[in-house]
């Protein structure tokens, strides 16, 4: 018995040194969850071992979340920098101070006269590299705060325009105001501003709907498992 107890231990701790030697996890992260409780949740699952991920999704996105462990965290940053791709949805006629649905819609406005062909013009407008101002309600630190604390807070955030490249940038359909689209870019950019600035760029206004992130480099939300499947996964593990 005495044995058998002792072997079980040898393999829980053999399968936690595989975690800390290094292994990317990938994740699809299900909605309202934030980037750091997935981290959380599989910090726990691995009793310790030292977990990053690689690229913030906001709590109403969804899709692949880079995970890494142990000496792998010392590649987040090599992730990060990859290109991205998303889809989702853009509402029109509506915009709201958080770029998405975190806050309310104001300054509503008649969307009759937008066709397809028009936001495809205004999408086009945006491809390349672009100047983009990031959210007031974003991670960037603001004099050493975070923006998004200071824009709950109601205090007035300015942040600075910075180069973005948008590779590619479909819309894929326009159904009464709501705008699919697909677009492939560059670490840093937020599609939340995209939502922004083409609803500027229509005079109707725009907020993001939904957002899912698809892919991370070569990295595929296909190959991702979900939060219940990552921890039957190692539980299966840790059991030898």
């Amino acid at each position: 018995m005495v044995e058998s107890i002792n072997y079980r231990l040898a393999m829980i701790k053999e399968e936690t040194n595989i975690y800390k030697e290094g292994q990317v996890l990938l994740v699809n992260k299900p909605l309202d969850w934030t980037s750091f409780n997935v981290v959380k949740k599989v910090n726990y699952l691995l009793k310790g071992v030292k977990v990053g991920h690689a690229g913030t999704l906001d709590p109403l996105a969804t899709g692949l979340l880079i995970l890494c462990t142990g000496k792998f965290t010392k590649r987040i940053s090599e992730f990060m920098a990859q290109e991205k791709e998303y889809t989702g949805t853009f509402t029109l006629g509506a915009t709201t101070l958080s770029y998405d649905l975190e806050m309310e819609p104001i300054n509503f406005k008649d969307t009759s006269t937008i066709d397809i062909e028009k936001v495809r013009m205004a999408a086009a407008k945006l491809t390349g590299e672009i100047a983009q101002v990031p959210p007031a309600f974003s991670a960037i630190k603001k004099g050493g705060q975070r923006a998004y604390n200071l824009a709950r807070s109601g205090q007035e955030v300015q942040l600075e325009a910075r180069k973005v490249t948008i590779k590619e940038f479909d819309i894929l359909s326009l159904e009464s105001n709501i705008v699919s689209f697909r677009v492939v870019c560059s670490t840093g950019t937020y599609i939340r501003s995209l939502a922004q600035d083409i609803g500027q760029l229509l005079g109707c206004g725009a907020h993001l709907s939904s957002l899912c992130r698809t892919r991370i480099g070569s990295f595929k939300l296909s190959e991702a498992l979900s939060i219940a499947e990552v921890e039957e996964q190692i539980k299966s593990l840790s059991m030898g």
